[in-house]
């Protein structure tokens, strides 16, 4: 197997032992043609001191503006490509991996051109059986649906399977996607970005595909994960955005809208429900940014 040029994006905000964390597991990879960057986004627990001392072989680069999860990876994902990178492999610094992830991969990924998108099987870092996720697909209303999330790993998933969109915690990407279709829409700045970048990728023809062999734990979303107001208003309006760019079916539009509608009546007249009006709020400035065209960091 050919071993080409894989390069690391990692973002930190003042997550300094995860960092560490997630480059200890890197440097225990056994891919011999890796390069890592960190970006830090004003961090202000002594990560980038931290950092340049346990790793000096990293590029670190400190971020001069907060662009969001969208526009802070493409500074790192623009440098891994005039790195020479032939993959690049956008990562969460929350995350553990096994030492043959980035192998197993790379191994599928240059098997054949055509797959463009790679991701591994994420699990619980809390519940190492459990899966997060295994790749993830549309719903027949454009939900983003994970793949067997919670589901205990019993072989279920023994060979790479086809996918339409890889989890944004662990996702790597060839070259020839990026000079095709682009990086990530910087409109998104948080939450729907990478469903959007593989569905882009795989209407330009490139398949996205799940590797079950390669393995990675993620911190960030445990099973009773509850979600911030910031996450519904993204996720509304970044869901009404890829429907919209992508030219969805107008009865999936529509139907949508109402059940975005519904939801707000909910949580608006049901008194069982008065735990969700910071929710609701955040859902209903979600559908007004979107008409309005509003895009990048929700207004405070």
């Amino acid at each position: 197997m050919s071993h080409p040029l894989v390069v690391t994006v990692i973002l930190n905000t003042n997550r300094r032992d995860d960092t560490l964390a997630c480059l200890e597991s890197l440097l225990q990879s056994d891919y011999p043609n890796l390069q890592t960057i960190v970006l830090d986004n004003h961090s202000t627990d002594g990560s980038v001191e931290a950092l340049q001392s346990a790793f000096p072989q990293v590029t670190i680069i400190q971020l001069t503006e907060n662009l969001g999860y969208a526009g802070n990876n493409n500074v790192g994902i623009r440098t891994a490509v005039a790195q020479d990178a032939a993959w690049v492999f956008v990562l969460n610094e929350d995350t553990i991996l096994a030492p043959d992830c980035l192998t197993n991969m790379i191994a599928v990924g240059e098997s054949d051109p055509q797959i463009g998108i790679l991701g591994p099987l994420v699990y619980h870092h809390d519940e190492p059986n459990i899966i997060q996720s295994a790749g993830g697909v549309f719903g027949p209303y454009w939900e983003s649906i994970h793949l067997a999330q919670n589901e205990p790993d019993q072989g279920q998933f023994d060979q790479p399977h086809k996918v339409g969109w890889i989890s944004g915690c662990g996702i790597l990407v060839r070259r020839g996607v990026i000079e095709q279709v682009g990086m990530i829409d910087e409109r998104y700045f948080y939450y729907w970005e990478e469903t959007e970048w593989c569905l882009r990728a795989g209407n330009n023809g490139w398949r996205v595909v799940n590797v079950p062999q390669a393995k990675m734990w993620h911190k960030g979303v445990q099973r009773d994960y509850h979600p911030k107001p910031s996450v519904t208003y993204y996720g509304t309006r970044n869901r009404l955005l890829t429907m919209a760019k992508h030219h969805a079916p107008l009865k999936v539009q529509v139907f949508a809208w109402l059940q975005l509608l519904r939801t707000l009546t909910s949580w608006t007249v049901k008194p069982k429900w008065r735990s969700k009006r910071e929710h609701r709020n955040a859902m209903w400035r979600g559908m007004v940014d979107f008409l309005q065209h509003r895009w990048g960091q929700m207004p405070q």
